[in-house]
């Protein structure tokens, strides 16, 4: 053993019951939900059997104990474990104390009849509290934390339980690098595959036939902002998605929609703006107009709060690093000017 290895702290952890197939499905294929715990706390996981020794440092130890004994107890329960939990409990966790399993953590579940979603981390938890506590919501951050997600399951909860009587998905009809005019069909054709991360959301939680039937029943509603002009929205669950690019006056219209009994939960991401240059994102100046305003509630979401593959994340934050550099770039540039 080396001197580095020599140093580290461990911990023996014994796993029961003793079941082999659980196990597997805890390690993974060749191993590979071990690896990926090893590699994100930088710790070393030995194990025969159901008997693990961990080598690293102390605290990275305590989390990566947690996160197996959980695992372990959803394998030993039927769950079939993938990468993509082994991620999601890594986030959930990370270097930090583990949040507790506890009423307050609960309180956040969304229960639907074919499934049940539980939010990852503080701000996905608040996020789905302030949607039930407020008639406005705003979830601002980078994509792949979860903000469209969650309100389109928030929406089916609320449906369910006839809290309200229909659902309205809308999304501005703006293009991302491409043009709407090049594509076949009318204006909801064209801008149909832009809403297509709502329809997927909507199919797992609801499935594909009675999706459908809903649609055809417009209890469900998928629409582009222009369509909202000159509508009242009373008993409705709304969600505003990609609403960095909405203008000024198209988010100003869409918010004087809201009618009694309804819920609004407007999505965006202020680093993907697609407008015209020049155009001021109608998500920022609400972010300014609306600051303090009771009843209306902002969950502002972080690179840490991303859930998709860990690559997401890193590049997230290398961007942000860039535009923080090229921002203080131009603010230089522009003070050498001014000294001229």
């Amino acid at each position: 053993m080396s001197n580095d290895a020599s140093k580290k702290e461990s911990v023996n952890l014994v796993l029961e019951p003793d079941h082999p197939g659980s196990l597997a499905n805890l390690c993974g294929q060749l191993d590979e939900h071990l690896r990926l715990i090893e590699q994100r706390l930088d710790i070393e996981i030995r194990n025969r059997g159901n008997q693990f020794q961990l080598l690293g440092d102390n605290t990275a130890l305590i989390v990566a104990q947690g996160i197996l004994e959980r695992l372990y107890t959803e394998a030993c329960n039927g769950k079939q474990l993938t990468p993509d939990d082994i991620h999601l409990s890594l986030q959930h966790t990370g270097i930090a104390p583990r949040l507790p399993e506890s009423a307050d953590f609960a309180d956040c579940r969304i229960r639907i009849r074919k499934m049940q979603i539980m939010p990852r981390g503080g701000n996905q938890q608040g996020y789905v509290r302030s949607i039930r506590r407020h008639d406005i919501n705003f979830g601002i951050g980078p994509a792949g934390t979860g903000k469209t997600y969650l309100a389109v399951a928030c929406a089916v909860e609320a449906l369910e339980r006839e809290e309200v009587s229909r659902i309205l998905l809308v999304r501005p009809a703006v293009e991302a690098g491409e043009k709407l005019g090049f594509l076949p069909g009318d204006l909801a054709q064209k801008v149909d595959p832009y809403l297509r991360p709502l329809y997927d959301a909507l199919f797992e939680m609801i499935g594909f036939e009675k999706v459908a039937k809903l649609i055809e029943k417009n209890v469900i509603e998928v629409a582009p902002l222009a369509y909202m002009r000159g509508r009242t929205l009373n008993g409705s669950f709304v969600i505003l998605d990609e609403s960095q690019n909405t203008t000024s006056e198209q988010m100003k219209m869409f918010l004087t929609r809201i009618g009694f009994g309804s819920t609004a939960v407007i999505t965006g991401d202020i680093t993907q703006i697609d407008l015209p240059k020049g155009t001021r994102s109608g998500l920022i100046h609400a972010m300014e107009v609306l600051d303090g305003v009771e009843g209306i509630g902002f969950t502002h979401f972080t690179a840490q709060d991303v859930v998709r593959h860990p690559l997401v994340q890193h590049i997230v934050l290398a961007y942000e690093r860039y535009e923080q550099r090229e921002a203080r770039k131009q603010k230089l540039k522009h003070q050498g000017e001014l000294a001229k």
